[in-house]
C-alpha cells in the first residue's frame, strides 16, 4: 500500500510540474548600460529569451546571473527583477537594472617597487629611491565589448613601457577572444641572489643599468559556457644582465655565467570558476591548471616544463560567516637545475604565506594551503554626494570583514637550497585581519600575523583591478 501511495504521489508531482511549474522568458530588458553592449551582458546570464525554466530554478539562476554580471568588473550594481508575469500562460519578462563602473583611468603612477609594503617599510627604510612614478592609462571597456587597454610609461626605480590589449569577445563571436602585450623595462639595481631567504641587491656606483627585459606575446581565449575558460599564449622574452652579476655575484642567474637569456614560452590555462565574487569569494569553488613550457628549441638558454594547479573552495556558514580554503602547487617536470630567474616560489604576490611577507622562499616546486574564516561586520552603500565629482563613484559599495587566517606551505629546492634557509622546511603562518572590499573587486587587507620562527607583525595587502 505504501509503495502504491508513493508512486501516486510521484506521478501527481510530475504531472503538476509538467503542467504548471515552469515559466517561459518572453523578453529581457536591460537598463543602465550606457557604454556596455547588450550582448556582453546577455553573455553572463544563465538564461536567454525563449527559454523554458522550472520555477524552482528561476531565482537561483537570477541570483547567479547577478553575480556573473558583477564579476565582469563593469558594474557596481546589477539587479534582476521579474516583470509582467502572466500566470495563465506561464510567461514573463526579465528586467536587468545596471549601474556602470567608471571605465577610464588616466592615473599618475606612484608605487613601491618592492614586493610588498612591509618590505619597503621595514627593510628598505622607506626609501623614496625605491618608488616608481610616471603615467598609466587604463580603459576596462574601450569599445563596450569588455575589452581592456592598458598603457604605462614609468620611470624611477624601474623604467617601464608597457602596452596591453585584451578583447574577450571578438566581433563575430561570443566565446572566442584575443589579446596581445608588449613590455620593456630596465633597472639600475637588481635582486641578484637569495641569501637566508632574503633578496640581496646590487647597484653600481656609476648608476649603470644592470637589468633589461623585453617581452612580447599574443594569444587566444575560449569561454566554454559560463564558468569554464581556456587560454593559450605564445611569448618571446629577451633578458639581459650586467657582467658584474653574471660573472661575479651570481653566475647561476641565467646559468653558466650568461648575461643574456632568450626563449619562447608556450602557455595553456584551464579554469573552472564557480565563485560568487571573484575578488573576495564567500561561496563556490575554483579549479585551475596552468601549463608552461619555457624554451621551444630555437635557443638553448632555457628548457623547463612546469605545471601549476589551484583549487579553492568557499563555504557560507550563515548570513555573515563563511570559511574558505585554497590549495596551490607547482611541479617542474624538467628535473634539472634551472636559472635563478626560474626558481622563485613563495613570497611574491599572490603566492605568499601570512607572516612570511619579509621572506622569499626559492624552489623548483611548492605547495601551500591558505584557509580563513570571514565574518561580515559592515555592508553598506556609501553616498558621497556632491563631494565626488565622478558620478560612477558617488555610490560606493563597502563591505568589511574580520578574518582569521591559517596558512601552511613548503618549497622544494633540490638545487642550492642552502641559499634559501626556509626552503625544504614546513612553514606555518596565522593571524587575524580586517578586510575592506570596495566596489566588489578592490580589496584592502590589514593583518597581524605570526610565523613559526617566533616572529609577528602588522602587514598590509591591497589588490586593485585596473
Amino acid at each position: 500500500m505504501r509503495t502504491l501511495l508513493s508512486f501516486l504521489c510521484l506521478f501527481f508531482s510530475f504531472f503538476t510540474f509538467s503542467q504548471n511549474d515552469y515559466v517561459v522568458i518572453d523578453n529581457i530588458v536591460i537598463e543602465g548600460n550606457k557604454k556596455t553592449k547588450n550582448r556582453v551582458i546577455l553573455r553572463e546570464l544563465k538564461f536567454a529569451e525563449g527559454d523554458t525554466i522550472p520555477i524552482a530554478d528561476l531565482m537561483p539562476q537570477i541570483e547567479r546571473s547577478e553575480e556573473l554580471i558583477l564579476n565582469t568588473g563593469l558594474f557596481t550594481k546589477a539587479k534582476i527583477n521579474i516583470k509582467d508575469w502572466d500566470t495563465t500562460v506561464h510567461r514573463l519578462t526579465i528586467k536587468i537594472e545596471l549601474r556602470e563602473m567608471w571605465y577610464f583611468y588616466p592615473m599618475y603612477v606612484f608605487e613601491l617597487a618592492d614586493r610588498n609594503f612591509n618590505v619597503w617599510w621595514q627593510e628598505q627604510n622607506r626609501s623614496l629611491k625605491r618608488v616608481n612614478y610616471g603615467g598609466r592609462f587604463s580603459h576596462i571597456n574601450l569599445t563596450g565589448r569588455r575589452d581592456f587597454l592598458k598603457m604605462i610609461v614609468q620611470f624611477g626605480y624601474t623604467k617601464k613601457f608597457e602596452l596591453v590589449y585584451n578583447v574577450p569577445m571578438l566581433r563575430n563571436s561570443r566565446d572566442w577572444g584575443a589579446f596581445a602585450d608588449f613590455h620593456y623595462s630596465d633597472r639600475k639595481e637588481i635582486a641578484y641572489i637569495t641569501e637566508g631567504s632574503k633578496l640581496l641587491f646590487k647597484r653600481q656606483a656609476d648608476e649603470r643599468i644592470l637589468l633589461k627585459r623585453f617581452r612580447v606575446g599574443a594569444g587566444v581565449s575560449y569561454r566554454q559556457g559560463l564558468e569554464t575558460y581556456h587560454t593559450g599564449k605564445l611569448l618571446f622574452s629577451d633578458n639581459w644582465i650586467g657582467d658584474t652579476i653574471s660573472q661575479v655575484l651570481n653566475p647561476d642567474y641565467f646559468l653558466d655565467s650568461r648575461n643574456r637569456q632568450r626563449h619562447f614560452t608556450l602557455q595553456y590555462i584551464f579554469t573552472k570558476d564557480k565563485r560568487d565574487v571573484k575578488a573576495y569569494p564567500r561561496s563556490g569553488n575554483l579549479f585551475s591548471v596552468f601549463l608552461q613550457q619555457d624554451g621551444l628549441g630555437f635557443f638553448d638558454d632555457v628548457n623547463a616544463f612546469a605545471s601549476t594547479l589551484t583549487y579553492g573552495h568557499y563555504f557560507p556558514l550563515g548570513k555573515k560567516l563563511s570559511f574558505g580554503a585554497k590549495l596551490k602547487g607547482r611541479y617542474y617536470f624538467t628535473r634539472k637545475e634551472q636559472p635563478y630567474t626560474h626558481v622563485y616560489a613563495l613570497g611574491y604576490f599572490p603566492d605568499f604565506l601570512r607572516g612570511y611577507e619579509l621572506y622569499v622562499i626559492d624552489g623548483l616546486d611548492y605547495l601551500y594551503a591558505k584557509t580563513h574564516f570571514q565574518y561580515q561586520i559592515f555592508n553598506k552603500e556609501i553616498n558621497w554626494g556632491k563631494y565626488m565629482f565622478i558620478p560612477q563613484f558617488r555610490l560606493m559599495p563597502l563591505k568589511v570583514y574580520i578574518a582569521i587566517n591559517n596558512d601552511f606551505g613548503y618549497a622544494n629546492a633540490p638545487f642550492n637550497g642552502e641559499r634559501s634557509t626556509l626552503s625544504n622546511e614546513f612553514l606555518w603562518g596565522r593571524g587575524v585581519g580586517l578586510d575592506f572590499v570596495v566596489f566588489q573587486d578592490k580589496v584592502w587587507q590589514f593583518e597581524y600575523s605570526f610565523n613559526n620562527l617566533g616572529e609577528h607583525g602588522f602587514f598590509l595587502h591591497f589588490e586593485l583591478t585596473f
